[in-house]
């Protein structure tokens, strides 16, 4: 199946999933109010789905990898900031869990495509 869009792309919609969870939580109580928290894991969020779609238009296989990669890194460092928020209670224990989850499918789902794009690129030399 040929992608003409990156909102086609699977792994986009999930980081847009994901910053939509993650601007939701942000918007509550305590959190709200920990600037410079919230707008790093908003970032971070962002920069999942904003890598995706910048990879897709970047000319080469190797070139989108690259950006997939960031955001497979994205993900992990709103992982990394999820802990923050529970640590400081500013996300129950279910949220974290939840978020956690929806950053580990997202991870996954980028991980795919790396593979698929890897494989065929092989595959077109």
């Amino acid at each position: 199946m040929k992608i003409d869009r990156f909102e086609d792309i699977e792994a986009w919609q999930l980081g847009r999933e994901l910053t939509k969870q993650i601007y939701a939580r942000t918007k509550e109580g305590s959190f709200a109010r920990d600037y410079g928290l919230c707008d790093q894991i908003r970032r971070a969020a962002g920069s999942t789905m904003h890598n995706v779609a910048e990879g897709f238009d970047s000319g080469s296989d190797a070139e989108f990898i690259r950006f997939l990669r960031y955001a497979q890194r994205s993900c992990t460092e709103v992982q990394s900031e999820l802990y923050v928020a529970l640590d400081q209670q500013y996300i129950s224990p279910v949220q974290f869990e939840e978020l956690y989850d929806l950053t580990k499918t997202t991870h996954a789902k980028i991980g795919g495509f790396i593979k698929y794009l890897m494989c065929s690129e092989k595959g077109s030399k």
